[in-house]
């Protein structure tokens, strides 16, 4: 049950409002979050700015989405689960593929490791120890992949947390 109301740009506070048109002259529309983000133009004005940001990450975009799935499932988020399967699978993966990211792992064994250090970071990261970054490492992933790893977790917790809190649900597919 929606709980916030999406704002269309004329309703919205100047700075929300502004930010509302440029998305609109750039895209064409806005999203349901996002227009209803714009009840606080400094939460839309940080999570426009963040995932901008985020966008320049170098974890590639299928293990992005396998990860985002992961985090996303264990924060009960139907709205991201459905976007983010939506864009997995334009990024290539299998129905497989996620499945297995929303239960936390891959059948790629590096994936996993970062999948499953991705969960404890949203979960339990007082959790996290000098061998799960060495593990990481000796799988092959870079300091700067997994720094990056807490950027991405951060971007899913805030747009998932939003969303429930504002009631944002999935729309009803019809078959």
């Amino acid at each position: 049950m929606r709980r916030l109301t999406a704002l269309d740009p004329a309703n919205a506070p100047e700075k929300s409002r502004e930010l509302l048109n440029d998305i609109v002259e750039r895209r064409g529309s806005v999203g349901e979050m996002v227009s209803t983000m714009a009840h606080s133009p400094a939460l839309l004005q940080g999570y426009l700015d963040f995932s901008r940001a985020m966008r320049r990450i170098k974890v590639p975009r299928a293990l992005s989405e396998k990860i985002s799935l992961a985090v996303q499932e264990w924060i009960g988020c139907a709205y991201c689960l459905d976007a983010h399967a939506e864009a997995g699978r334009a990024a290539g993966l299998s129905e497989t593929d996620i499945a297995l990211a929303r239960q936390g792992t891959s059948t790629d064994t590096r994936e996993a490791a970062l999948i499953a250090v991705a969960v404890r970071v949203l979960a339990e990261p007082s959790s996290l120890t000098d061998e799960d970054v060495a593990e990481l490492r000796a799988h092959g992933w870079s300091d700067r992949i997994i720094a990056e790893i807490v950027g991405l977790v951060t971007l899913n917790l805030l747009t998932g947390a939003f969303n429930l809190l504002a009631g944002l649900e999935p729309a009803e597919r019809t078959a």
